[in-house]
């Protein structure tokens, strides 16, 4: 249990018993004239039927009623369990009290006119049904605050945590040695050919632009990412010539869905920088994009063995899994394992 919760509880236990306590030697010091015996009567029984009470219901209440999602349904269990706590409350009067008048000291007028419908179950029914029902409502609002109060703290932990995550991403995404290779090879390029080396230089200011402005944002489609993707493989196609086949399997019906931006660029980025730029005769990367089970699935595979590097931060793949966790908490999952001589990264995310 961890310290919050354990605070709430201690919380509510203290509530309870000054709670139950005020409300019996409040309806004491109504009466006139006040006897020892019922003093400790009200003290202790009153109490003890109080919190016995509505402690059930408390414990009914976490454990059937889903706050989150309140409904009819929700307003009912609560209706039912405030009825059947009201009739034990006002059982447990009628036997304590019966006890009372029957075993107890001699009755005073004032403890009469207390005690006159202690037998009238119906009576003590009502009667608890007017407590129970004030305490529910107390109750329901305490922990309305309290759930406003959390959510707003998770909110702006959220906020906080996915600030810095972004900062990570964008520090993780200007890859500096992809940038010089590039400026590189196209420079190399313009000896051969002026109208692609153009045509390169304008695809990798698209992806600084990209990497630069989407960075903010939450959510992108796919289709925005793979043409950023495209411009990559194109750029990198300079630098590995013939080494690099590229494959791209996208179901179209996917196109539009939302989705983290950089993350899939990042991949293709690792499985070129770690995989095929390791490997003499060259690889092939491919990127597949599906729905599964109600789950947006991307798939990239690349040549090559999984070996994360001891002198690598590994920055991008701790970037991916902090995205994803702070964005759809335990509905999205990163894998990334080797299969048959191929580096496999699988991410599922729920679809829109």
């Amino acid at each position: 249990m961890d310290l919050s919760r354990k605070k709430s509880n201690y919380t509510f236990w203290i509530l309870q018993f000054f709670g139950w306590g005020f409300i019996n030697l409040l309806s004491i010091f109504i009466l006139n004239k006040i006897t020892v015996e019922l003093l400790v009567y009200s003290i202790v029984v009153g109490m003890f039927m109080g919190i016995f009470s509505t402690s059930l219901l408390r414990w009914y209440l976490k454990k059937n009623i889903q706050f989150d999602s309140f409904g009819l349904k929700e307003f009912i269990k609560i209706a039912v369990s405030m009825l059947l706590t009201a009739a034990l409350f006002g059982a447990l009067n009628y036997v304590f009290g019966y006890a009372y008048v029957k075993m107890g000291p001699s009755l005073t007028e004032a403890e009469i006119q207390m005690f006159k419908n202690y037998d009238k179950v119906w009576i003590q029914i009502m009667n608890s049904l007017f407590l129970i029902v004030a305490w529910t409502i107390t109750y329901l609002v305490i922990k309305l605050f309290l759930k406003l109060n959390r959510d707003r703290i998770e909110r702006l932990e959220l906020n906080t945590n996915l600030k810095q995550a972004q900062l990570n991403t964008l520090k993780g995404q200007i890859n500096p040695h992809f940038m010089f290779n590039s400026l590189n090879n196209i420079r190399g390029l313009m000896l051969e050919d002026v109208e692609k080396s153009r045509d390169m230089l304008t695809k990798l200011s698209e992806i600084l632009r990209y990497s630069l402005t989407k960075n903010n944002a939450n959510s992108i489609p796919l289709q925005e990412e793979l043409e950023i993707v495209d411009n990559y493989i194109d750029l990198s196609k300079i630098q590995f010539e013939n080494r690099l086949e590229f494959v791209k399997e996208v179901d179209e019906k996917v196109l539009q869905q939302q989705i983290p931006p950089m993350i899939i660029q990042l991949l293709i980025e690792n499985a070129a920088k770690h995989g095929i730029s390791n490997l003499k005769k060259g690889g092939r990367i491919v990127l597949a994009a599906k729905e599964e089970g109600g789950l947006l699935k991307i798939q990239v595979k690349n040549t090559g063995k999984l070996k994360l590097q001891k002198n690598t931060t590994q920055l991008g793949l701790k970037n991916i899994r902090q995205r994803l966790e702070l964005l759809y908490a335990d509905k999205a999952s990163f894998n990334l394992r080797e299969i048959d001589g191929e580096v496999v990264a699988d991410i599922k995310i729920p679809m829109e």
